[in-house]
């Protein structure tokens, strides 16, 4: 994988206030009322640049993208935001809690060469459409970079994570906020010569795994062949070690409904040939009933078996896979017929709920739950008030697994995998 330094633009806080106030999760995790957060907590938040809001009044000529690209003008103009001084990488520092646990994960920020996919770059999920005709409208618009794509590689000698540890202790951060969620995001600079040469010559014998950033990875695809700037030969990405400590995965979980004919009965007693089913029921302990579930979920992750909970809105229950008899005759490889995501989407939801590739797409019958924060408990109560018809609840998805089905030159389904916490758009921006 071809990277190299450069001058990036960041948020100057002279001008702009708080960076911590300026900078945004990703534009595909923003659901209407963080946007809303976002817009009232900086007027110089990069949510207007990245997902802004759209207008009734909106047409071909004045719409979300003409008004990000003045944004950026705007900004530009008035010193909000200033461009590097030196050619730099940047090292970015997470630091996070799960179940109890603290983390730290730190990765590189710099530009990647593009490259079709198999020649360097692997990706591991199937994208859709309608994301990516968004994220090029915007780059046209803007001629910019403005969220990261999010790249695993491998280094067992860890050169780039070492650099990274000398520089956190050596300097002060250039940014340093936590979010409302309790994540620490820290930004140091990298501009000595040879600690970036060090970086670029580790990362040339290295292929590259997109985690998460899909659709923009091929948007710059994209945008190259349609502009055909030198320019857009870079692409601004993160790069994260696979032996980064810090590296987790969580579950997404699907929520279904508007299932017509939707008979819970039956379709516990058609997954008994194909599943083991145990049923925890309930009086006043549902918590416990769940807390059951969970446990037995965890315990066939740990054996590597394929195993989901259910919730119904009156149980739960807890499936293990016992019969391959549905999942040998799909012609994909070993690797992909191992997970969970493929068995639940294969065996379950298109055999025996008719939820296929265009429903998938679509997400009519089906909404992804990252499982953070309230997110779990918020399904279940979707569910208790028929809001929705029944809940799936997955385990996470195995780093080594998404990268023996990428060297199959395999996608997994849409939301197989949720590597948390998520890279925060706006820390730098790319100009093309």
């Amino acid at each position: 994988m071809e990277i190299k330094a450069f001058k990036a633009y960041r948020f100057n806080s002279a001008t702009a206030g708080d960076t911590g106030k300026c900078i945004a999760p990703p534009y595909d995790v923003i659901n209407d009322l963080q946007q809303e957060e976002l817009y009232q907590q900086s007027p110089y938040n990069i949510v207007r640049i990245d997902k802004g809001k759209i207008k009734i009044s909106d047409n071909e000529t004045q719409n979300q993208y003409t008004r990000a690209a003045e944004y950026l003008a705007d900004w530009l103009k008035k010193g909000i935001l200033t461009q590097e001084s030196k050619d730099s990488l940047y090292a970015y520092v997470q630091n996070f809690d799960v179940a109890g646990k603290n983390y730290q994960r730190s990765g590189i920020i710099a530009l990647g060469k593009l490259v079709e996919f198999g020649s360097g770059v692997q990706p591991h999920e199937k994208t859709l459409d309608g994301p990516k005709a968004d994220r090029l409208k915007l780059t046209l618009a803007t001629d910019a970079q403005f969220g990261q794509i999010f790249m695993l590689y491998d280094d067992s000698q860890k050169i780039a994570d070492k650099i990274i540890d000398k520089t956190v202790a050596a300097g002060k951060a250039a940014v340093d906020f936590t979010d409302t969620d309790n994540i620490r995001h820290r930004l140091f600079i990298i501009d000595d010569a040879r600690d970036i040469a060090a970086v670029v010559e580790t990362m040339k014998t290295k292929e590259a795994l997109i985690a998460d950033g899909h659709h923009r990875y091929e948007t710059a695809l994209n945008y190259r062949k349609i502009t055909k700037k030198p320019t857009a030969d870079w692409q601004m990405m993160t790069f994260i070690n696979m032996q980064n400590e810090g590296l987790i995965v969580l579950p997404t979980h699907r929520l279904v409904g508007d299932l017509k004919n939707f008979d819970i009965d039956a379709i516990i007693k058609k997954l008994q040939e194909d599943f083991k089913v145990t049923e925890f029921t309930y009086t006043n302990e549902k918590e416990k009933a769940k807390g059951l579930m969970f446990k037995r979920m965890k315990k066939a992750f740990e054996e590597g078996k394929n195993a989901f909970g259910i919730y119904d809105g009156a149980k739960f229950y807890f499936i293990v896979l016992k019969s391959h008899k549905h999942v040998e005759p799909l012609k994909i490889s070993a690797a992909s017929k191992s997970l969970d995501v493929v068995v639940l989407h294969k065996v379950i939801l298109e055999r025996l709920l008719g939820i296929g590739d265009a429903q998938l797409a679509g997400e009519t019958n089906i909404e992804y739950i990252k499982d953070i924060g309230n997110a779990v408990d918020e399904a279940i109560a979707a569910v208790d008030k028929k809001e929705k018809q029944i809940l799936f609840f997955m385990n996470p998805t195995k780093v080594e697994q998404v990268k023996a089905v990428a060297a199959e030159n395999e996608k997994m389904p849409q939301k197989s995998t949720f590597f948390h916490p998520k890279i925060f758009t706006g820390l730098t921006i790319n100009k093309l």
